[in-house]
């Protein structure tokens, strides 16, 4: 069964940064697309990007510009750059297969706290 184990998570100022990791015990890691994903209290849960095993990324539309994903096949790691951070991205982040392609068993998530 894959595990799923994010982390890099913590406490950031508005305007500041953080980089987030997701490491994968999937075989085949290279094949899939990546996704991050994350959960605010009283929210469900919402795609923030997702990366495919070409490298083609995609954001949801109000994080365009201020997020990057990216990926590293060998260390089957995903990364999760956050810059120009908002209160409002104060949510537990997870990694997991990309969206509407299946899930494995979810993580705990790590979580970011944005707040002065």
């Amino acid at each position: 069964q894959v595990q799923l184990m994010e982390s890099g998570g913590g406490l950031a100022l508005p305007g500041g940064s953080l980089r987030l990791s997701c490491a994968a015990s999937d075989n085949i890691f290279h094949l899939r697309t990546w996704a991050w994903y994350r959960q605010s209290p009283g929210k469900q849960r919402e795609w923030v990007a997702f990366i495919s095993p070409s490298n083609n990324t995609n954001y949801a539309e109000a994080l365009r510009g201020r997020f990057t994903i990216s990926r590293d096949d060998a260390k089957r790691m995903v990364y999760l750059r956050m810059d120009n951070l908002k209160v409002e991205d104060t949510a537990v982040y997870y990694c997991n297969r990309g969206p509407g392609l299946g899930s494995y068993p979810w993580g705990q998530g790590t979580q970011v706290t944005v707040s002065s």
